[in-house]
């Protein structure tokens, strides 16, 4: 099958399979770059994070295992397996792996 980006279409994946928790860091994978927007998968080992910073778009998260803690405008919000959170436009924001996390970003450009 034809390739778009870096996630094969029409092709069932395993998201956890495809990256990997490294000591002490922050991995990602943009899996689709298009004009409307990111997916992105991220890795991160306990007490690895972003730094509170601000994004034009509204940006989606799916803790797909492990558990984080997600601040937004000051506000922190505690997630693990399973939930999601959606981060809006413009609002300062900040991430901490309470556990070794993976999780996904879908960023909305439109």
């Amino acid at each position: 099958m034809e390739k778009r980006n870096e996630i094969p279409v029409a092709e069932i994946q395993s998201l956890t399979d495809l990256v990997a928790i490294q000591s002490r860091a922050v991995v990602s994978r943009t899996l689709i770059d298009q004009k409307a927007g990111t997916l992105t998968l991220f890795a991160f080992d306990q007490e690895q994070g972003l730094s509170e910073h601000t994004a034009p778009f509204d940006a989606f998260v799916q803790v797909l295992t492990g558990e984080v803690e997600i601040t937004i405008a000051g506000i922190p919000f505690r997630l693990v397996e399973g939930q999601a959170i959606l981060m809006p436009a413009h609002q300062p924001h900040a991430l901490r792996a309470i556990s070794p996390l993976k999780m996904l970003l879908f960023m909305v450009r439109s």
